[in-house]
């Protein structure tokens, strides 16, 4: 029997390595894959859209905040893998009381590291997870040898109501890895913004994310009659907001985005 302690100070028991692994997480789910594991992934939720085939193939037991009961017990897992912020509590505790849960709570890229590490190690892929978590790093400091001057930016994620990302949150973290100075940092997580105080804070560029809101052309227009001297750009959030081995692609995009602006500026 060996224990193991989730990012959120749980502590879980497994007599064996595990052969029949639930993800509740689209970004755990595609590391996974990537440490080597196929056959002991079992299930996976709607959002797991990475690897497209596997998505395609491998049963899904709903969606991240809201899991099917029925079809996770009639899978029998022997660990579940679910996260702080993308899974319901509720649900959580519940699935607690009948399978292993192991639970990453990932707010920089530190975390990031450490939930890889952490999976390596309870999923019998050490080796693996420790040369993923070395190219990760290599490829951020590579992109950051030469600190560039920080670059004002709003990130927005959601429309009507109009969000932003603030800090205690992993996209914080990642702009900031990227060279960007997020200029929402002093509220937390995903305040609601107006328009007016969008203009007020000056962002030298506004970002529009991918997901989980999809972004269009006239929202696009929108903010650039609001900020007629910003950069309006959309951009990849699973890059921004994937953590784990999709965070290999992120630093070469980091920097080609940051070129790309510069000369928009």
């Amino acid at each position: 029997m060996k224990t193991f302690t989730d990012q959120l100070g749980n502590s879980l028991q497994l007599s064996a390595l595990p052969q029949r692994i639930i993800s509740l997480v689209p970004s755990q789910t595609e590391l996974l894959f990537d440490l080597g594991l196929d056959e002991e992934v079992v299930g996976l939720t709607k959002f797991c859209v990475h690897p497209k085939e596997k998505w395609r193939s491998k049963p899904r037991v709903g969606g991240t905040k809201k899991v099917d009961f029925a079809k996770i017990a009639a899978l029998q897992p022997d660990l579940l893998i679910g996260n702080k912020e993308e899974n319901d509590r509720t649900q959580i505790e519940e699935l607690r009381k009948h399978y292993p849960v192991w639970m990453s709570d990932v707010v920089t890229v530190e975390d990031a590291l450490d939930m890889i590490k952490s999976l390596g190690e309870i999923t019998g892929k050490s080796h693996r997870s420790t040369q993923l978590v070395a190219q990760i790093s290599t490829a951020f400091q590579s992109a950051t040898a030469n600190p560039p001057s920080p670059i004002r930016v709003a990130y927005l994620i959601w429309y009507r109501p109009w969000m932003a990302v603030g800090s205690d949150t992993f996209i914080d973290s990642m702009l900031a890895q990227a060279g960007f100075t997020n200029v929402f940092h002093q509220k937390t997580r995903y305040p609601e913004i107006t328009l007016e105080e969008l203009a007020a804070a000056a962002p030298e560029v506004v970002m529009l994310s991918s997901e989980p809101f999809p972004f269009k052309q006239r929202h696009i227009a929108e903010i650039e009659q609001l900020c007629p001297l910003a950069v309006v750009k959309q951009v990849d959030g699973e890059l921004f907001s994937w953590y784990g081995s999709r965070m290999l692609q992120a630093a070469p995009y980091f920097a080609s985005l940051r070129n790309e602006i510069i000369a928009r500026l």
